[in-house]
């Protein structure tokens, strides 16, 4: 039986306000501007804090694509968006943005995994959100008619498609398989061409579309398409630490033990203290012991 979750057109309607009133508010006046690599600085200047982790599942894909947690400190709601960086870094943008979804429309601390966006109405409004936030229907549909001096591709070469979605793909930074639905979606393809163009090779470099794309942009294009597994917090959260141990908040151990989760030293920052090697030790076992819990 098949649930699929099919939105109604007013549904859609206010999801694409709500997408344009946020990119407008945000300074993304016109839609024609696309928010891209922004969306860290977007996420940074809401006071979120950004906590980027890798974290695989037994088959080797991203056990989740992100995360939604609120907390509270000395009276003081905390926002935090934790990030899995095992996963494309192109899907991390999209996933970023999705959670931004969950933030705006206050539905309170939420985990993203993949299988859900067919199946309930929250994560389909929050995906439909996360494609008009990103690159707008309006835009889209402006772009294809420029190029092309039509709205239909359907009577264009694969080839020319493939060029057309790795051009969008490098300036708008959606995943290969989300363009292609984007199209689908404003009827520029027909089914077949969909079908088509969804079994492409889109993540293999060496791929007719792997090398298409870096031929229009090598570096962005190979980045999008990499897992970064990147363990990492916003300079900010960084700077916050740092205040926390100066301010004498935290102590030399726990500073140090918190740099390190993050993959960065005390020396890094201009403090040299010395680690013991059961410390050292300490630390490596939590790492291997986190592992193993999510394997």
């Amino acid at each position: 039986m098949n649930n699929k979750i099919v939105l109604n057109e007013l549904k859609i309607e206010n999801i694409h306000k709500l997408a344009r009133h946020k990119r407008q508010t945000l300074g993304f006046v016109g839609g024609e501007t696309p928010i891209a690599n922004n969306i860290f600085t977007i996420i940074e200047n809401l006071d979120i804090k950004l906590l980027e982790y890798p974290i695989k599942s037994e088959d080797g894909n991203p056990a989740f694509s992100a995360a939604l947690m609120y907390s509270e400190e000395g009276g003081e709601e905390l926002v935090f968006i934790g990030l899995n960086t095992a996963d494309y870094f192109d899907k991390q943008v999209f996933a970023l943005a999705h959670e931004l979804y969950h933030f705006y429309t206050k539905t309170g601390s939420h985990l993203s995994r993949l299988e859900d966006e067919e199946h309930n109405l929250i994560e389909a409004q929050a995906n439909r959100f996360t494609a008009e936030f990103l690159l707008p229907e309006s835009i889209l549909e402006s772009i294809v008619l420029r190029e092309f001096k039509t709205s239909s591709l359907q009577k264009v070469h694969t080839k020319t498609i493939l060029r057309f979605i790795a051009r969008l793909q490098c300036t708008w930074w959606l995943p290969f398989r989300s363009l292609v639905k984007r199209l689908k979606k404003i009827n520029a393809i027909s089914e077949e061409q969909y079908t088509e163009l969804y079994a492409t090779d889109e993540r293999n470099l060496n791929s007719e579309y792997g090398r298409l794309g870096q031929a229009i942009n090598k570096d962005i294009f190979s980045k999008l398409n990499t897992t970064t597994s990147t363990t990492d917090i916003s300079p900010k959260d960084i700077e916050v630490i740092i205040r926390n141990f100066e301010d004498n908040i935290i102590e030399e151990d726990k500073f140090t033990e918190t740099l390190i989760l993050f993959h960065k030293n005390p020396d890094d920052l201009g403090y040299e203290f010395t680690i013991s090697d059961e410390d050292m030790d300490e630390f490596e076992a939590f790492f291997k012991e986190e592992r193993d819990n999510d394997s």
